[in-house]
């Protein structure tokens, strides 16, 4: 007979820690933004930071005179991503992405790839695997226009999905606090591919956690076709779900846990396969140059993904520091893969962090890397602290499943 029995008794439970949404955390936001506007040599990282300043600056008096945290909030979420959208909208300005992206989905229409034969300067290179031309399908299909632009729907995908990990009933404020902080706010505003790949990380790992290792591998899948960023996800997913062969009571979980992990990453490489091999088969040494060489800094035109990470400070500073830098990404991906053997990821939010804290090492050491990768492990870490249900959902599905 199924039990319902909650593992984590009531007076246990974790409370999700407060979201910062004071007058401090506004007038920071606002801070970072009115310097982005200072520094930054990109007109649309300049609209972007006075109008976002602006916004925080409006939100964080909203919260000293009292006014709800909601209030303040839809306040900066104006300032940050409505208004800027709206006005790069209408003057047809967007980061180097976007256009790449709707580049990458009329070639793939026409030529059955995303990657040009021959790139000759980095304006010419699509770092991005082939699953993501489809945030560029509209504008292919119906043209350049506001609806079609790129960062519409690959904005829409991170709100969606990340939305959808969050528990039903509570989805309101975490997701008014991502969209509101600068990391998030500016991509959604001048475009970003890593949006959707953060939010269906989450998608995944939540999906995973309530036990659903079939919708959890096609999150994680689909993530998989856009960048290889998410790859990491798959293997702590998997964790996650084999985790509950070791936590059920006296081993009876072990083979249903299993066989959701098989589940979980077979869906996953299916998907992913379905959606990057046509594409790679059809050019491969197009795939090769733009999705493994250019990111790596094996080609002769240089990423101008160089913000000044020790991986960037290492292969431009230090003689040897490519391979260096390499190296230690290497040794990262180790450290990781060790953690999951020898102490596996028992809640949703532990595997969100443990992935958070690989993407983060990842970004530091990589050759050529820039800041805005850090929204992956700030939506996944903002995730763990408010996207976990009390107890232990995986757990309480294995048990009914052995019980039955």
């Amino acid at each position: 007979m199924a039990t319902t029995t909650p593992l984590t008794p009531p007076d246990q439970r974790r409370k999700p820690p407060p979201i910062p949404s004071g007058t401090l955390w506004w007038v920071v936001c606002s801070a970072a933004a009115l310097g982005l506007a200072a520094c930054s040599s990109l007109g649309p990282h300049r609209v972007w930071g006075t109008a976002a300043a602006l916004g925080y600056l409006f939100a964080a008096l909203l919260a000293a005179r009292g006014r709800s945290h909601r209030t303040a909030g839809a306040v900066a979420v104006t300032g940050a991503v409505l208004l800027p959208l709206l006005w790069l909208l209408a003057v047809e300005r967007a980061q180097l992405e976007v256009r790449v992206v709707a580049r990458s989905a009329g070639l793939l229409l026409a030529e059955g790839t995303p990657y040009l034969q021959r790139p000759l300067v980095p304006e010419d290179f699509n770092p991005y695997l082939p699953g993501m031309a489809v945030f560029g399908l509209p504008e292919a299909v119906a043209g350049p226009g506001p609806l079609t632009d790129p960062r519409l729907w690959m904005g829409a995908a991170c709100l969606a999905a990340f939305a959808l990990a969050l528990p039903a009933g509570s989805r309101s404020a975490p997701l008014r606090w991502i969209a509101a902080c600068p990391l998030v706010a500016l991509p959604l505003a001048v475009g970003g591919v890593d949006l959707p790949v953060a939010g269906l990380m989450c998608l995944g790992l939540a999906l995973a956690g309530r036990g659903r290792a079939g919708a959890a591998g096609l999150a994680l899948g689909a993530a998989a076709a856009l960048k290889w960023t998410a790859w990491p996800a798959i293997p702590v997913a998997l964790a996650l779900l084999a985790a509950a062969s070791r936590s059920a009571d006296r081993g009876e979980g072990r083979r249903p846990a299993e066989r959701a992990a098989r589940c979980c990453g077979l869906v996953a490489l299916l998907t992913a396969a379905a959606l990057v091999l046509p594409a790679a088969l059809r050019d491969p040494a197009a795939f090769r140059a733009h999705v493994v060489d250019f990111p790596l800094g094996l080609t002769d035109a240089v990423s101008s993904a160089a913000s000044p990470l020790p991986g960037h400070l290492l292969a431009t500073h230090v003689p040897g520091g490519r391979t260096l830098a390499l190296l230690l990404l290497g040794v990262s991906a180790l450290l990781l893969a060790l953690s999951l053997l020898l102490r596996p990821p028992e809640t949703p939010a532990d595997a969100a962090t443990r992935l958070a804290l690989g993407l983060l090492l990842a970004i530091a050491f990589m050759p050529a890397s820039r800041f805005g990768y850090l929204v992956h492990p700030l939506v996944l870490a903002g995730w763990a602290a408010v996207g976990e249900t009390p107890g232990h959902p995986l757990l309480l599905r294995v048990r009914k499943q052995v019980s039955r």
